[in-house]
């Protein structure tokens, strides 16, 4: 079925919640001061099952100038505008503002209802019909059906049914596959339920039992029940008046302007860069003025700050501007939202949301080029510039933060870059990927020319030195791409490099090694056997490192090193007294070492597992 939400606008008293009531047999007027006072104070709904295919949801709003703001909450998420205007009074101050309101929100279509026609002759209306021609000219709500009709009499309201139905059908369906987005409009309680969230669904899905989360707050719930358009159901989907019942929070926790999405998937913002448009009948407005900002059903103080140094936006113009909020809303690009002036209070302008604002702009860069493709709708070039701006890439939740798409269409459009598989995609600039894979490889082949006698360098130290603060995994893929190196644990080497050492280098190595055979397990001091290697200091240590990596030479300690093959023959000794216990005293009667020797090499042997310490004696493994 097909869900269409229908948002009432209009000056006071034209006859809007008498014509839904007309309509849908609904009384939208709910408050006891409404019925009361005859005027709509806050926000009413009502449903009509216009044909067994299409469900209309009707949001019915204030038409008085004091409840501009309750008005601006029900018309955010609206599919389609019934604009009322009373026959027997025309055009009046609130029906301009309203379709200010409804043109500056980007609402695409429309159906204009002329209240009250019982109530003037065939020529006034027809005058009626010539100055709401002249009104809508240009806007999108020229050429739209204009039904006279009388909610007294009943005339006219089939053919406003069967012109609401013609609209509707032109009207694309929300994206129920969308990420999940409840802006709350009602909090209520409900003996025997609790509380009780209403607003109108206007992406994705919500059901039962399913967790949510409240923004900004961050707080998480579990929703224990759902409605949709007043009936239970399991499941409600966009485009749909939703309520759904929230377990373990008060009603007082929960206000007008609070969002309900899904977990963590978003974050609450500040600040937001947006386009914004001027009303021509504003005055002018300067860089940093204050203003009331509203989106969605949120409603709260803020700061326009116009960008690339213009000091003052003029009436009808359109700027790039950063919006600073006083309070965090969770917003995304795309949302549209009004600015009305401190006082006196009136619409004055709105926009669309571009940015998350969390870029910092410096002096004298061309700002209005890099929100151009942020709003062209390019989402190529949308995801790829957000990748750029970012050092070493984003990841796949950090882009369905800032953009608000689906995963599907930000994989789409990366297919110009380069994804690295992680649990969730990590893309980074093609370009950058390319520029660093062929740094790191000439900062090894460089390592090589300064260090000929060392296999390679250490990864960690060729991360720090090149890519400082790269992650780890994007690391590791720039190397895996570079075919001209080789990555052996944590060395990473150039393919085909082998240490080759000179004659000098040759004898030093064996007179090393020599030392250390020759010795035993009486094995000599370090830094005596590499004075005598007949080469300078350092190149000896390198010539050392090389034999301990062959295995010919094994580190016990830092200063202790021994020959791997008087090792293998202490081995085969203990080997042959399997199961034996002994102490220090034996170990060293059997060896012929001293102290010095025999607690590092019988701590060494427990490390090896050929032998376990208990107590004061050991047992050979």
């Amino acid at each position: 079925m097909k869900n269409i939400i229908v948002g009432t606008a209009g000056h006071i008293d034209h006859g809007k919640t008498a014509l839904v009531k007309a309509l849908t047999g609904i009384d939208a007027d709910r408050l006891e001061e409404e019925k009361r006072r005859g005027i709509t104070i806050d926000l009413g709904f009502a449903h009509l099952q216009l044909t067994p295919a299409l469900r209309l949801g009707f949001v019915d709003v204030p038409g008085h100038e004091r409840f501009i703001k309750n008005m601006l909450a029900g018309v955010g998420g609206i599919d389609l505008v019934l604009f009322v205007i009373s026959a027997d009074e025309s055009i009046k101050p609130q029906t301009r503002e309203h379709f200010d309101i409804c043109r500056l929100l980007g609402i695409p279509r429309g159906v204009i209802a002329l209240t009250k026609a019982d109530l003037v002759d065939p020529d006034i209306l027809e005058l009626v019909r010539l100055e709401v021609d002249e009104l809508v000219a240009g806007s999108f709500l020229e050429g739209s059906p204009a039904v006279a009709v009388s909610s007294v009499t009943g005339a006219g309201l089939d053919e406003l049914r069967e012109a609401l139905k013609r609209a509707a059908a032109s009207v694309p369906e929300k994206n129920a596959a969308g990420h999940f987005r409840l802006p709350i409009d009602r909090v209520f309680s409900v003996r025997g339920f609790g509380t009780v969230a209403t607003g109108t669904l206007i992406s994705g899905s919500v059901q039962k039992e399913q967790e949510v989360e409240v923004y900004p707050a961050g707080r998480r719930l579990r929703v224990r029940g759902v409605e949709v358009h007043g009936s239970k159901a399991e499941r409600a989907v966009a485009g749909q008046r939703t309520a759904v019942n929230l377990a373990d929070i008060e009603p007082a926790e929960l206000a007008r302007g609070d969002v309900l999405s899904e977990p963590g998937r978003f974050r609450a913002v500040k600040q937001v860069d947006c386009r914004l448009d001027l009303l021509r009948s504003a005055k002018p407005l300067k860089h940093r003025a204050p203003v009331h900002f509203h989106s969605g059903t949120a409603e709260m103080e803020a700061e326009v700050r116009l960008l690339g140094g213009a000091a003052v936006l003029k009436p009808g113009g359109t700027a790039y501007a950063r919006v600073v909020l006083r309070d965090p809303s969770l917003l995304l690009p795309g949302d549209r939202f009004i600015i009305r002036m401190f006082s006196p209070v009136v619409t004055i302008g709105g926009g669309v949301v571009v940015d998350l604002g969390e870029r910092r702009y410096r002096k004298g860069m061309d700002v209005s080029a890099r929100l151009d493709v942020l709003a062209s709708g390019d989402r190529a070039a949308q995801v790829g510039l957000l990748v750029r701006e970012s050092e070493f890439g984003v990841g796949m939740a950090e882009l369905v933060a800032r953009t608000g798409m689906l995963e599907r269409e930000i994989a789409g459009a990366a297919s110009g870059l380069v994804a690295i598989a992680q649990p969730q995609p990590w893309y980074v600039d093609r370009a950058w990927f390319q520029s660093a894979r062929d740094r790191l490889v000439k900062a090894v082949r460089l390592f090589h020319v300064k260090q000929p006698l060392v296999p390679g360098i250490a990864k960690q130290d060729l991360r720090s030195r090149e890519l400082p603060g790269v992650p780890p995994f994007v690391m590791d893929a720039l190397l895996a791409d570079a075919k001209e190196v080789v990555v052996e644990g944590e060395t990473v080497r150039s393919r085909g490099h082998v240490v080759v050492l000179k004659e000098e280098e040759e004898k030093a190595r064996a007179a090393i090694e020599r030392a250390f055979e020759e010795a035993g397990l009486a094995t000599p001091a370090l830094a005596e056997v590499l004075a005598k290697s007949a080469v300078e200091p350092a190149r000896a240590r390198r010539l050392l490192d090389i034999l301990l990596r062959e295995k010919r030479l094994v580190r016990i300690t830092e200063e202790l090193v021994f020959h791997q093959a008087a090792l293998e023959k202490l081995r085969q000794m203990l080997a042959a007294r399997r199961s034996e216990r002994f102490n220090v005293g034996a170990f060293k009667e059997w060896t012929g070492i001293s102290r010095k020797y025999a607690i590092p090499l019988l701590e060494f042997l427990d490390r090896e597992r050929v032998t376990r310490r208990d107590g004061d004696e050991r047992v050979v493994l």
